[in-house]
Protein backbone atom coordinates (compact mmCIF):
# COMPACT_ATOMS: atom_id res chain seq x y z
CA UNK A 1 0.00 0.00 0.00
CA UNK A 2 1.21 3.43 -0.92
CA UNK A 3 2.28 5.12 1.99
CA UNK A 4 -0.26 8.34 2.88
CA UNK A 5 1.79 11.81 4.99
CA UNK A 6 0.24 14.64 5.76
CA UNK A 7 2.51 16.72 3.95
CA UNK A 8 5.68 16.14 1.42
CA UNK A 9 8.18 18.20 0.48
CA UNK A 10 9.24 17.18 -2.82
CA UNK A 11 12.82 17.49 -4.62
CA UNK A 12 14.66 19.32 -2.19
CA UNK A 13 17.88 20.01 -1.73
CA UNK A 14 18.44 18.11 2.13
CA UNK A 15 20.96 18.95 3.94
CA UNK A 16 20.46 16.10 7.07
CA UNK A 17 21.76 17.65 10.04
CA UNK A 18 24.37 15.06 10.29
CA UNK A 19 27.95 16.96 8.36
CA UNK A 20 26.95 14.31 5.82
CA UNK A 21 26.82 15.66 1.73
CA UNK A 22 23.61 17.22 0.48
CA UNK A 23 20.95 15.04 -2.04
CA UNK A 24 17.86 15.66 -3.53
CA UNK A 25 14.56 14.23 -2.50
CA UNK A 26 11.43 14.31 -0.81
CA UNK A 27 10.44 14.42 3.12
CA UNK A 28 7.04 12.82 4.15
CA UNK A 29 5.48 14.06 7.58
CA UNK A 30 2.50 12.41 9.35
CA UNK A 31 1.37 14.10 12.94
CA UNK A 32 4.50 15.32 14.61
CA UNK A 33 7.39 13.19 12.97
CA UNK A 34 9.18 12.53 9.73
CA UNK A 35 7.73 9.17 7.95
CA UNK A 36 10.06 9.18 5.00
CA UNK A 37 13.19 10.54 3.69
CA UNK A 38 14.51 9.76 0.09
CA UNK A 39 12.01 9.10 -2.98
CA UNK A 40 8.68 9.55 -2.54
CA UNK A 41 7.39 9.49 -5.65
CA UNK A 42 4.49 6.67 -5.31
CA UNK A 43 3.09 8.41 -1.52
CA UNK A 44 0.63 10.92 -1.09
CA UNK A 45 0.00 13.62 1.28
CA UNK A 46 -2.95 16.18 1.81
CA UNK A 47 -0.43 19.05 1.23
CA UNK A 48 2.28 18.66 -1.05
CA UNK A 49 5.02 21.32 -1.07
CA UNK A 50 7.13 21.32 -4.58
CA UNK A 51 10.86 22.67 -3.29
CA UNK A 52 12.98 22.22 -6.67
CA UNK A 53 15.92 24.74 -6.20
CA UNK A 54 15.30 25.37 -2.28
CA UNK A 55 17.14 23.46 0.78
CA UNK A 56 15.15 21.79 3.78
CA UNK A 57 17.57 21.08 6.81
CA UNK A 58 16.18 20.07 10.39
CA UNK A 59 14.65 23.47 12.10
CA UNK A 60 17.64 25.02 13.55
CA UNK A 61 18.69 24.87 16.88
CA UNK A 62 19.84 27.80 18.99
CA UNK A 63 21.80 26.77 21.98
CA UNK A 64 22.20 30.21 23.83
CA UNK A 65 18.73 32.40 23.93
CA UNK A 66 17.36 34.49 27.28
CA UNK A 67 13.99 33.67 25.68
CA UNK A 68 12.62 32.10 29.30
CA UNK A 69 9.60 34.75 29.00
CA UNK A 70 9.02 35.30 25.82
CA UNK A 71 8.27 31.18 25.28
CA UNK A 72 5.11 32.41 27.18
CA UNK A 73 4.05 35.13 25.44
CA UNK A 74 2.39 33.75 22.50
CA UNK A 75 3.63 32.82 18.80
CA UNK A 76 3.96 36.59 17.51
CA UNK A 77 6.69 37.40 20.16
CA UNK A 78 9.15 35.01 18.90
CA UNK A 79 8.73 35.70 15.17
CA UNK A 80 12.24 36.77 15.35
CA UNK A 81 13.24 32.74 15.97
CA UNK A 82 10.71 31.61 13.46
CA UNK A 83 11.32 34.02 10.52
CA UNK A 84 15.14 32.78 11.04
CA UNK A 85 15.06 29.07 10.83
CA UNK A 86 14.67 28.10 14.49
CA UNK A 87 12.06 25.62 16.34
CA UNK A 88 13.72 24.76 19.42
CA UNK A 89 15.43 27.34 21.91
CA UNK A 90 17.66 27.11 25.00
CA UNK A 91 16.47 28.85 27.99
CA UNK A 92 17.90 29.81 31.43
CA UNK A 93 21.48 30.90 30.54
CA UNK A 94 24.27 32.71 32.37
CA UNK A 95 22.47 31.82 35.57
CA UNK A 96 19.48 33.42 34.59
CA UNK A 97 16.18 31.80 34.51
CA UNK A 98 12.50 32.62 35.48
CA UNK A 99 12.20 29.87 37.74
CA UNK A 100 12.15 29.13 40.61
CA UNK A 101 11.98 32.45 41.87
CA UNK A 102 8.72 35.13 43.30
CA UNK A 103 9.32 38.08 43.96
CA UNK A 104 7.30 41.62 43.23
CA UNK A 105 10.24 43.62 42.83
CA UNK A 106 12.62 44.56 40.03
CA UNK A 107 15.13 41.71 40.37
CA UNK A 108 18.97 42.99 40.61
CA UNK A 109 20.61 42.72 36.72
CA UNK A 110 20.91 40.79 34.70
CA UNK A 111 18.27 38.98 36.10
CA UNK A 112 16.05 41.99 35.01
CA UNK A 113 16.67 40.74 30.86
CA UNK A 114 13.88 38.50 30.88
CA UNK A 115 11.68 39.87 32.88
CA UNK A 116 9.85 42.49 35.55
CA UNK A 117 7.39 43.32 37.54
CA UNK A 118 4.91 40.29 37.56
CA UNK A 119 7.02 37.96 35.23
CA UNK A 120 8.92 36.18 38.56
CA UNK A 121 6.05 34.25 39.85
CA UNK A 122 7.12 30.85 39.74
CA UNK A 123 7.95 29.44 42.78
CA UNK A 124 8.92 25.81 41.50
CA UNK A 125 10.56 25.26 38.35
CA UNK A 126 7.59 22.51 37.85
CA UNK A 127 5.19 25.65 37.75
CA UNK A 128 7.30 27.22 34.84
CA UNK A 129 7.13 23.88 33.12
CA UNK A 130 3.53 23.76 33.45
CA UNK A 131 2.75 26.76 31.93
CA UNK A 132 4.94 26.19 29.01
CA UNK A 133 2.59 23.00 28.57
CA UNK A 134 -0.80 25.01 28.99
CA UNK A 135 0.43 27.72 26.87
CA UNK A 136 2.58 26.51 24.15
CA UNK A 137 5.00 28.34 22.24
CA UNK A 138 6.09 28.61 18.23
CA UNK A 139 9.19 26.79 19.13
CA UNK A 140 10.39 23.78 21.42
CA UNK A 141 12.10 25.04 24.63
CA UNK A 142 15.11 23.89 26.47
CA UNK A 143 15.33 24.89 29.92
CA UNK A 144 18.44 25.95 32.44
CA UNK A 145 18.08 26.39 36.07
CA UNK A 146 19.94 29.31 36.97
CA UNK A 147 22.64 30.07 40.10
CA UNK A 148 22.06 33.95 39.72
CA UNK A 149 18.25 33.12 40.25
CA UNK A 150 18.91 31.06 43.08
CA UNK A 151 20.95 33.26 44.86
CA UNK A 152 18.75 35.74 44.74
CA UNK A 153 15.98 33.46 46.08
CA UNK A 154 18.04 31.92 48.57
CA UNK A 155 20.84 34.79 50.13
CA UNK A 156 18.28 37.26 51.38
CA UNK A 157 19.82 40.39 48.98
CA UNK A 158 23.28 39.74 50.07
CA UNK A 159 24.66 38.16 47.25
CA UNK A 160 27.74 40.22 47.77
CA UNK A 161 30.21 37.18 49.49
CA UNK A 162 29.75 33.81 49.07
CA UNK A 163 26.96 31.55 50.40
CA UNK A 164 26.85 29.96 53.20
CA UNK A 165 26.66 26.13 54.35
CA UNK A 166 22.81 26.77 54.81
CA UNK A 167 22.40 28.81 51.35
CA UNK A 168 24.54 25.79 49.46
CA UNK A 169 22.27 23.36 50.75
CA UNK A 170 18.91 24.91 49.94
CA UNK A 171 20.47 25.69 46.42
CA UNK A 172 21.20 22.32 45.75
CA UNK A 173 18.00 20.94 46.83
CA UNK A 174 16.53 23.65 44.05
CA UNK A 175 18.92 22.34 41.98
CA UNK A 176 17.79 18.37 42.27
CA UNK A 177 14.00 19.64 42.37
CA UNK A 178 14.22 21.34 38.98
CA UNK A 179 15.93 18.61 37.15
CA UNK A 180 13.34 16.72 38.83
CA UNK A 181 10.37 18.83 37.20
CA UNK A 182 11.85 19.36 33.81
CA UNK A 183 14.97 21.53 33.78
CA UNK A 184 18.39 19.80 31.99
CA UNK A 185 20.91 21.44 33.50
CA UNK A 186 22.70 24.17 35.90
CA UNK A 187 24.32 27.47 34.77
CA UNK A 188 26.10 29.84 36.28
CA UNK A 189 26.92 33.50 35.38
CA UNK A 190 30.33 34.27 37.03
CA UNK A 191 30.93 37.96 35.48
CA UNK A 192 27.88 39.36 37.20
CA UNK A 193 27.65 40.95 40.65
CA UNK A 194 24.83 38.35 41.75
CA UNK A 195 27.24 35.32 40.74
CA UNK A 196 30.97 36.78 40.87
CA UNK A 197 31.25 36.36 44.26
CA UNK A 198 30.17 32.19 44.45
CA UNK A 199 33.41 30.27 44.79
CA UNK A 200 34.36 27.54 42.47
CA UNK A 201 33.59 25.16 45.40
CA UNK A 202 30.01 26.93 46.04
CA UNK A 203 29.22 26.12 42.23
CA UNK A 204 30.65 22.42 42.50
CA UNK A 205 28.30 22.15 45.93
CA UNK A 206 25.30 23.55 44.14
CA UNK A 207 25.72 21.49 41.15
CA UNK A 208 26.55 18.24 42.61
CA UNK A 209 22.59 17.26 41.99
CA UNK A 210 23.68 17.13 37.90
CA UNK A 211 25.38 13.71 37.88
CA UNK A 212 22.83 11.80 39.08
CA UNK A 213 19.96 13.68 37.24
CA UNK A 214 22.26 13.17 33.75
CA UNK A 215 22.39 16.95 33.64
CA UNK A 216 24.67 19.46 32.30
CA UNK A 217 26.75 22.14 33.44
CA UNK A 218 26.79 25.67 31.35
CA UNK A 219 28.43 28.86 32.54
CA UNK A 220 29.23 32.27 31.26
CA UNK A 221 32.63 32.16 32.34
CA UNK A 222 34.00 34.12 35.16
CA UNK A 223 35.99 36.38 32.77
CA UNK A 224 36.43 36.08 29.21
CA UNK A 225 39.27 38.90 28.94
CA UNK A 226 42.54 38.70 30.42
CA UNK A 227 41.68 35.65 32.30
CA UNK A 228 40.24 33.58 29.74
CA UNK A 229 42.31 30.77 29.94
CA UNK A 230 42.31 30.84 33.61
CA UNK A 231 38.38 30.62 33.56
CA UNK A 232 38.49 28.15 30.99
CA UNK A 233 40.50 25.99 33.55
CA UNK A 234 37.82 27.05 36.22
CA UNK A 235 34.81 26.01 33.74
CA UNK A 236 36.65 22.52 33.75
CA UNK A 237 37.59 21.72 36.79
CA UNK A 238 33.59 22.10 37.40
CA UNK A 239 32.39 20.00 34.95
CA UNK A 240 35.11 17.08 35.17
CA UNK A 241 34.56 17.73 39.94
CA UNK A 242 30.82 17.17 39.13
CA UNK A 243 31.20 14.43 36.63
CA UNK A 244 28.86 16.17 34.14
CA UNK A 245 29.63 17.73 30.80
CA UNK A 246 31.18 21.28 30.75
CA UNK A 247 29.36 24.14 28.65
CA UNK A 248 30.84 27.28 27.90
CA UNK A 249 28.46 29.79 26.30
CA UNK A 250 29.49 32.60 23.88
CA UNK A 251 32.79 31.69 23.68
CA UNK A 252 34.71 34.64 22.90
CA UNK A 253 37.95 36.71 23.67
CA UNK A 254 37.43 40.21 24.84
CA UNK A 255 38.61 43.42 24.64
CA UNK A 256 41.72 44.81 22.31
CA UNK A 257 44.31 43.40 24.11
CA UNK A 258 43.22 39.95 23.85
CA UNK A 259 42.28 39.87 20.51
CA UNK A 260 43.47 36.70 18.64
CA UNK A 261 44.08 34.63 21.71
CA UNK A 262 41.40 32.55 20.32
CA UNK A 263 44.27 30.60 19.16
CA UNK A 264 45.07 29.64 22.77
CA UNK A 265 42.06 28.75 24.04
CA UNK A 266 41.04 26.90 21.25
CA UNK A 267 43.68 24.83 21.85
CA UNK A 268 43.43 24.45 25.81
CA UNK A 269 39.65 23.00 24.70
CA UNK A 270 40.78 21.04 21.94
CA UNK A 271 43.26 19.34 24.14
CA UNK A 272 40.85 19.35 27.39
CA UNK A 273 37.90 17.37 25.05
CA UNK A 274 40.53 14.37 25.16
CA UNK A 275 40.02 14.25 28.72
CA UNK A 276 36.29 14.96 29.24
CA UNK A 277 33.28 16.28 27.76
CA UNK A 278 33.54 19.88 27.03
CA UNK A 279 31.97 22.30 24.37
CA UNK A 280 30.91 25.48 23.57
CA UNK A 281 28.37 27.81 21.38
CA UNK A 282 28.90 30.99 19.82
CA UNK A 283 27.60 33.98 17.71
CA UNK A 284 28.77 35.46 14.18
CA UNK A 285 28.79 38.83 15.08
CA UNK A 286 32.14 41.05 16.88
CA UNK A 287 30.01 42.67 19.29
CA UNK A 288 28.01 41.07 22.38
CA UNK A 289 25.11 42.80 24.60
CA UNK A 290 23.77 42.85 28.09
CA UNK A 291 22.80 44.92 30.69
CA UNK A 292 24.61 48.00 30.58
CA UNK A 293 27.21 47.92 33.63
CA UNK A 294 28.91 52.04 34.10
CA UNK A 295 32.11 50.24 36.41
CA UNK A 296 32.94 48.17 33.22
CA UNK A 297 33.06 50.69 30.54
CA UNK A 298 36.19 51.57 28.12
CA UNK A 299 36.69 54.51 25.96
CA UNK A 300 38.77 52.40 23.25
CA UNK A 301 35.24 50.04 23.07
CA UNK A 302 31.86 51.22 21.31
CA UNK A 303 29.05 51.07 22.96
CA UNK A 304 25.01 51.46 21.60
CA UNK A 305 22.35 51.91 24.51
CA UNK A 306 19.39 48.83 23.65
CA UNK A 307 17.26 50.53 26.40
CA UNK A 308 16.89 52.51 29.59
CA UNK A 309 13.90 52.89 31.82
CA UNK A 310 14.65 56.59 32.83
CA UNK A 311 15.51 57.33 29.60
CA UNK A 312 13.93 55.04 26.98
CA UNK A 313 14.42 58.47 23.87
CA UNK A 314 18.05 56.76 24.54
CA UNK A 315 17.68 53.38 22.56
CA UNK A 316 19.87 52.87 19.66
CA UNK A 317 22.35 55.53 20.27
CA UNK A 318 25.71 55.54 20.64
CA UNK A 319 26.90 56.00 24.35
CA UNK A 320 29.64 58.47 23.53
CA UNK A 321 26.89 60.62 21.49
CA UNK A 322 24.16 60.43 24.93
CA UNK A 323 27.27 61.36 27.01
CA UNK A 324 28.42 64.56 24.60
CA UNK A 325 24.69 65.57 24.43
CA UNK A 326 25.00 66.03 28.73
CA UNK A 327 28.05 67.50 28.37
CA UNK A 328 29.99 64.83 31.03
CA UNK A 329 31.86 61.55 30.52
CA UNK A 330 30.47 57.99 29.01
CA UNK A 331 30.72 56.26 32.87
CA UNK A 332 28.72 59.58 34.26
CA UNK A 333 25.88 59.30 31.71
CA UNK A 334 25.82 55.43 31.86
CA UNK A 335 24.96 55.96 35.89
CA UNK A 336 22.06 58.40 34.45
CA UNK A 337 20.62 56.01 32.28
CA UNK A 338 20.82 52.53 34.87
CA UNK A 339 18.70 50.66 34.68
CA UNK A 340 19.58 49.86 31.18
CA UNK A 341 20.77 48.06 28.30
CA UNK A 342 24.10 47.97 25.85
CA UNK A 343 25.68 46.70 22.87
CA UNK A 344 29.29 46.29 23.34
CA UNK A 345 32.40 46.03 20.23
CA UNK A 346 34.41 43.90 22.23
CA UNK A 347 36.01 41.55 19.88
CA UNK A 348 37.90 40.66 16.99
CA UNK A 349 36.33 39.61 13.67
CA UNK A 350 38.77 36.99 13.16
CA UNK A 351 38.64 35.82 16.50
CA UNK A 352 34.93 35.42 15.42
CA UNK A 353 35.53 33.04 12.39
CA UNK A 354 38.13 30.70 14.10
CA UNK A 355 36.07 30.22 16.72
CA UNK A 356 32.82 29.63 14.23
CA UNK A 357 35.19 27.38 12.19
CA UNK A 358 36.54 25.34 14.87
CA UNK A 359 34.74 22.12 15.03
CA UNK A 360 33.96 22.13 18.47
CA UNK A 361 31.76 24.88 18.48
CA UNK A 362 28.23 25.26 18.21
CA UNK A 363 25.78 28.43 16.95
CA UNK A 364 23.92 29.85 19.64
CA UNK A 365 21.95 33.61 19.28
CA UNK A 366 22.31 34.95 23.05
CA UNK A 367 19.79 37.12 22.15
CA UNK A 368 17.56 39.12 24.01
CA UNK A 369 13.91 39.34 23.12
CA UNK A 370 12.73 42.34 25.55
CA UNK A 371 15.43 45.07 24.20
CA UNK A 372 14.02 48.31 22.65
CA UNK A 373 16.90 48.15 20.22
CA UNK A 374 18.37 44.25 20.47
CA UNK A 375 21.32 43.53 19.03
CA UNK A 376 20.60 42.13 15.80
CA UNK A 377 21.80 38.36 16.58
CA UNK A 378 18.01 38.28 17.78
CA UNK A 379 16.79 38.54 13.97
CA UNK A 380 20.02 37.32 12.25
CA UNK A 381 22.16 34.84 14.02
CA UNK A 382 21.52 31.64 11.74
CA UNK A 383 20.42 33.08 7.99
CA UNK A 384 23.72 34.93 8.68
CA UNK A 385 26.20 32.00 9.44
CA UNK A 386 24.54 30.60 6.50
CA UNK A 387 24.44 33.70 4.20
CA UNK A 388 27.59 35.47 4.90
CA UNK A 389 30.17 32.95 6.37
CA UNK A 390 28.98 29.70 4.43
CA UNK A 391 27.69 30.67 1.20
CA UNK A 392 29.99 34.06 0.83
CA UNK A 393 33.07 34.04 2.48
CA UNK A 394 33.42 30.13 2.17
CA UNK A 395 34.57 29.86 5.94
CA UNK A 396 32.46 26.34 6.28
CA UNK A 397 30.32 24.56 3.83
CA UNK A 398 26.46 24.56 4.28
CA UNK A 399 26.79 20.87 5.79
CA UNK A 400 28.78 22.32 8.23
CA UNK A 401 27.11 25.38 9.06
CA UNK A 402 23.43 23.28 9.25
CA UNK A 403 25.28 20.86 11.10
CA UNK A 404 26.72 23.37 13.96
CA UNK A 405 22.44 24.35 14.41
CA UNK A 406 21.01 21.49 14.05
CA UNK A 407 22.41 17.57 14.46
CA UNK A 408 25.77 18.62 16.54
CA UNK A 409 24.05 20.34 19.10
CA UNK A 410 20.87 18.35 19.78
CA UNK A 411 23.24 15.27 20.13
CA UNK A 412 25.44 17.23 22.73
CA UNK A 413 22.38 18.35 25.02
CA UNK A 414 20.53 15.12 24.28
CA UNK A 415 17.78 16.13 22.27
CA UNK A 416 16.74 12.78 21.24
CA UNK A 417 15.03 12.63 17.23
CA UNK A 418 15.91 16.07 16.91
CA UNK A 419 18.19 17.83 15.03
CA UNK A 420 18.21 15.53 11.96
CA UNK A 421 16.10 14.42 8.69
CA UNK A 422 15.35 10.69 9.29
CA UNK A 423 12.69 8.22 9.55
CA UNK A 424 11.23 8.34 13.10
CA UNK A 425 12.49 12.18 14.17
CA UNK A 426 10.39 14.63 15.13
CA UNK A 427 9.47 17.22 11.95
CA UNK A 428 11.27 19.99 13.02
CA UNK A 429 11.69 21.68 9.33
CA UNK A 430 13.25 24.63 7.31
CA UNK A 431 12.36 25.44 3.50
CA UNK A 432 15.16 27.94 2.32
CA UNK A 433 17.24 29.33 -0.64
CA UNK A 434 20.31 28.50 -0.38
CA UNK A 435 21.05 30.85 -3.41
CA UNK A 436 19.61 33.85 -0.67
CA UNK A 437 19.43 33.19 2.29
CA UNK A 438 20.52 35.82 4.34
CA UNK A 439 20.38 38.49 7.78
CA UNK A 440 18.74 41.61 6.90
CA UNK A 441 19.38 42.96 10.87
CA UNK A 442 21.51 45.25 11.22
CA UNK A 443 22.74 47.47 14.62
CA UNK A 444 21.18 50.56 12.98
CA UNK A 445 17.96 48.30 12.29
CA UNK A 446 17.92 45.32 14.19
CA UNK A 447 14.20 44.21 13.54
CA UNK A 448 14.01 42.63 10.59
CA UNK A 449 13.37 39.58 9.23
CA UNK A 450 15.92 37.62 7.34
CA UNK A 451 16.08 36.91 3.51
CA UNK A 452 15.63 33.59 2.00
CA UNK A 453 13.39 31.71 4.86
CA UNK A 454 10.32 30.00 2.98
CA UNK A 455 8.55 27.87 5.42
CA UNK A 456 9.11 26.82 9.13
CA UNK A 457 7.73 23.82 10.59
CA UNK A 458 7.45 22.54 14.42
CA UNK A 459 6.44 19.34 15.55
CA UNK A 460 5.13 18.91 12.13
CA UNK A 461 2.64 21.79 12.30
CA UNK A 462 3.39 25.22 10.03
CA UNK A 463 4.40 28.21 12.77
CA UNK A 464 6.49 30.56 9.73
CA UNK A 465 5.47 31.21 5.92
CA UNK A 466 7.54 34.04 4.24
CA UNK A 467 5.08 36.97 3.27
CA UNK A 468 2.75 36.08 5.78
CA UNK A 469 4.31 35.54 8.94
CA UNK A 470 3.35 33.27 11.99
CA UNK A 471 0.61 31.47 11.52
CA UNK A 472 -0.58 31.36 14.82
CA UNK A 473 -0.16 27.82 15.12
CA UNK A 474 1.74 27.08 19.01
CA UNK A 475 3.01 23.22 18.61
CA UNK A 476 6.05 23.85 20.86
CA UNK A 477 7.25 21.84 23.80
CA UNK A 478 9.26 21.33 26.54
CA UNK A 479 12.33 19.04 25.42
CA UNK A 480 14.23 17.20 28.33
CA UNK A 481 17.44 15.31 28.13
CA UNK A 482 17.89 12.35 27.23
CA UNK A 483 14.06 12.02 27.15
CA UNK A 484 12.14 11.09 24.53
Amino acid sequence: MALRCDLIIRDATLFDGTGAPRRVGDVGVTGDRITGVGDLGGATADREVMATGRALAPGFIDAHTHDDRAVLMGCDCLRCKSSQGVTTVVVGNCGVSLAPLTTTARPPAPLDLIGEDGWWRFDSFAEYADAIRKTPAAVNTYAIVGHQTLRVRCMGGDLARPANDREIAEMRRLVAESLAEGASGFSTGLWYPPNMHATTEEVIAVGEPLKAAGGMYFTHMRDEADRVCASIEETLKIGKRIGVPAWISHHKCSMPENYGRSVQTLALLEASASLQEVAFDMYPYPAGSTVLMPDRLRDDVRVIITWSIPHPEFAGKDLKEVARGWNTDIRTAAEKLLPAGAITFQMDEEDVRRIMAHPMSVIGSDGIPHDAHPHPRLWGTFPRVLGLYSRQLGLLSMEEAIHKMTGRTASLFGMIDRGVLREGAYADLVLFDPARVMDAATFEVPKQESLGIDEVWTNGRPVFRAGAGMTGETPGRLIRRNRV
